[in-house]
């Protein structure tokens, strides 16, 4: 993932440089911040490319952006954007429509069409996950979408929670992601907009039934990796938190060689791996790191540790700690 910050640029011409980092990397855009927060203003950008969509990480002090006509003349890259906000929260106004947003919440956003947003005020630092892709991309009708432009898709029921959780997830971790990871990502991430959107529009029809497919198992994942440490998660919770039968559960995840149970134990494992070589939690019991994740018993959480990476959790730990000591 690309950075671009305004920490190494001088107090007095931060916002100005903010200003042509907006400009180049969406769209030509008027940028407003109160002139008392001006010379200490402090932005910063994770970039990533999802295929033939842009993923932006933004990390901001509050400020407001304003998508003119004049502007939109200048240059129209026709395309749309979809934000997730992942800390803080936003208003957004397009098209006679106004949403206020918190933390899970979506929204679209049409570059082609006047557009007023604005980080809340009252919040220190807000971040806003940005997702840009070219109307082609997404198999729903230009003037449908153009109805949900600003327009509050909540991140706490239906199907929009499920897609929130995914977007969140994917903000936390894009600093992690290789570009395999973004090329494999790219039709998932897709495949959950447009299946986020199409519920929006009360048009689920629309979506073809492999996109559908892809972006459940997007979303059932996203949930599972949110959960690992709870030691109740199951199947059947896991089910019925996506409204779908046990029965479909299981046969989503024997179509990709996988069972629930041994994808739920993988995930399980990979935290607790990570953990044990973090030299931050060299204190930390190895037993205390395998409850975290919810491995109920140290000895079978042992014996699974050295079945999957061939070392014992105290013999990965002592390897890494000598790693790191050279």
């Amino acid at each position: 993932m690309d950075v671009i910050s305004t920490a190494e640029v001088a107090a007095g011409e931060r916002f100005a440089f903010w200003r042509e980092v907006s400009t180049k990397l969406w769209v030509p855009y008027d940028l407003h911040c109160d002139p008392q927060l001006e010379n200490g203003f402090r932005a910063q950008v994770g970039i990533s490319d999802f295929g033939a969509m842009q993923a932006t990480l933004l990390t901001t002090m509050p400020h407001s952006v304003h998508r003119s006509p004049k502007l939109i003349r200048q240059a129209d890259p026709e395309v749309l954007k979809v934000g997730c906000i992942v800390h803080g929260g936003a208003t957004v106004t397009q098209n006679g429509q106004s949403a206020d947003l918190g933390v899970g919440d979506l929204t679209l956003f049409d570059t082609s069409r006047p557009f007023l947003g604005g980080h809340a005020p009252h919040i220190p630092t807000s971040q806003l996950l940005l997702l840009r892709f070219p109307r082609a991309l997404v198999p729903l009708p230009l003037r449908e979408l153009r109805r949900l432009s600003a327009v509050r898709i909540p991140g706490t029921q239906g199907i929009g929670a499920l897609s929130s959780q995914f977007l969140l997830q994917l903000a936390r971790h894009m600093h992690e992601l290789s570009p395999a990871d973004t090329a494999r990502l790219s039709t998932l991430t897709l495949d959950v907009l447009t299946t986020a959107l199409a519920d929006a529009l009360e048009t689920p029809s629309t979506v073809p039934p492999h996109t559908r497919r892809r972006a459940l198992m997007a979303q059932i994942r996203a949930f599972i990796r949110d959960n690992l440490g709870d030691p109740n998660l199951a199947p059947d919770s896991i089910a019925a938190a996506h409204h779908i039968s046990l029965r479909y559960l299981h046969k989503l995840f024997q179509q990709e060689g996988h069972t629930v149970a041994s994808w739920i134990r993988e995930r399980r494992l990979e935290q607790c791996r990570r953990d044990l070589a973090d030299p931050r939690l060299a204190t930390r019991p190895i037993h205390a790191i395998a409850a975290r994740w919810a491995f109920a018993s140290p000895a079978h959480f042992s014996q699974a540790f050295r079945n999957a990476y061939g070392l014992s959790p105290r013999q990965y730990r002592q390897q890494g700690a000598t790693v790191h000591d050279n």
